[in-house]
């Protein structure tokens, strides 16, 4: 990957980061008390729910800035041919390296498949609106079947001090969802979570195809 690359995937992906951050922080803060042992209204309901938008922007500028170069930089390193079948491996690895969460290990190998088959479909590569529509696809899936780790977390970060949950056992904690709750406790949020992913992913992947597309094309332009 040459230097204007670099600084492309750079640049495009702190904005991306900033975009959807400041869009989609009201809906997160929603979806956290939704899956709150309190109950929603008990922990907050809908006030305050744009606090800390500022600061969440600021720190995703650097954070998404350095998910994309190095998931870039490792796509570029672990360079195979694209109708190869370990494609979505490559992508798994890069995702992976950029953030390793399993939301990222199910979104971005998603993402970068439905790309291909659009792209082979239509015998072109696609535009950044249509890879905004793979992310939202994308995001929407892997927001889905990951929800009981996103319980899970949730409940360990809001768990009393030196309560078995508050130890950060993830298995132990989704144990004890599903033997108070159930399925419905795992899945809790699971419907705004979505919504806020699929849109989130149709901001922030569209965002940084867009944003990266114009830098390169500058960056031929101008050299």
């Amino acid at each position: 990957m040459d230097g204007p690359g670099f600084t492309a995937s750079l640049v495009a992906g702190g904005v991306a980061g900033v975009s959807v951050d400041l869009i989609l922080f009201p809906l997160d803060t929603i979806k956290t008390r939704l899956q709150s042992p309190q109950g929603f209204n008990k922990a907050g309901g809908f006030r305050g729910i744009y606090a800390g938008v500022p600061s969440a922007a600021i720190g995703s500028f650097p954070n998404a800035a350095a998910f994309f170069i190095t998931y870039e930089y490792v796509k570029w390193f672990l360079h195979t041919d694209s109708s190869s079948y370990l494609m979505p491996v490559k992508h798994m690895l890069a995702a992976s390296a950029g953030e390793v969460i399993p939301f990222s290990l199910v979104q971005f190998p998603l993402w970068e498949s439905l790309k291909a088959l659009w792209s082979w479909r239509q015998h072109h590569v696609v535009d950044s609106w249509q890879s905004a529509v793979c992310g939202a696809f994308a995001g929407g899936f892997a927001a889905a079947v990951t929800t009981p780790l996103d319980v899970a977390k949730t409940r360990i970060m809001l768990a009393k001090a030196g309560s078995s949950t508050a130890s950060g056992n993830v298995l132990a904690a989704l144990h004890g969802v599903w033997r108070t709750q159930g399925l419905s406790g795992l899945f809790a949020g699971v419907f705004p979570r979505m919504a806020a992913i699929s849109l989130g992913g149709f901001i922030f992947l569209g965002a940084y195809e867009q944003t990266r597309s114009l830098l390169l094309e500058l960056g031929r332009e101008h050299p």
